[in-house]
């Protein structure tokens, strides 16, 4: 095998791509993220990294809420604007339409098939960014794109980060968790 060396860099293959959700002076506001992964299984949480200079940031401070919305495929444009545009200079409320769950200070995108309505457990100074943790306090998701009482990920078709391009999930490769019982040792 012939490897070079890149130098150290946060690369991972692909990120699942989210909208943060978090309203900002009391205003919904929505920013894409590519940071984003589960925390912990039991309690149930989740984390994302977000540069200390977004305004989004702000929001999660003044709340201690926020949401991570799952856009599918086909809302690439709006996802990519989310993420251009920063909501201290334009007012990007109405990109998605708004809706309040439990907590009422975490707005959720409305046209994204899975939304996680999030207290914020802790934020953790990384650098140039804040790894922000939030205890899941709900899910919400689209009835079509439900199979056995579970978010369903062919129907969801949620958008992926590589390379500084989306892209849509493949096919099926195997089964997790019971692939690696056909493996045999050679």
């Amino acid at each position: 095998m012939d490897k070079i060396t890149l130098g150290p860099m946060p690369y991972m293959s692909v990120l699942p791509t989210v909208i943060v959700g978090a309203n900002v002076d009391g205003k919904a506001n929505y920013m894409t993220a590519g940071a984003a992964t589960i925390a912990c299984i039991a309690p149930p949480m989740v984390c994302v990294a977000l540069n200390k200079a977004r305004y989004t940031v702000k929001g999660i401070g003044e709340n201690k809420t926020f949401s991570l919305n799952i856009p599918s495929a086909r809302l690439a444009v709006e996802t990519d604007y989310c993420g251009i545009v920063s909501g201290a200079t334009e007012d990007k409320s109405g990109v998605f339409g708004s809706f309040y769950g439990t907590l009422k200070t975490a707005p959720m995108a409305e046209e994204c098939p899975v939304n996680i309505e999030c207290k914020l457990f802790k934020a953790i100074d990384c650098g140039s960014h804040l790894l922000h943790i939030g205890e899941v306090v709900e899910v919400y998701a689209d009835k079509g794109c439900i199979t056995d009482k579970k978010p369903d990920v062919a129907k969801i078709n949620p958008i992926l980060l590589s390379q500084s391009t989306y892209f849509d999930i493949g096919k099926q490769v195997e089964k997790a968790f019971s692939a690696g019982k056909k493996y045999r040792k050679k």
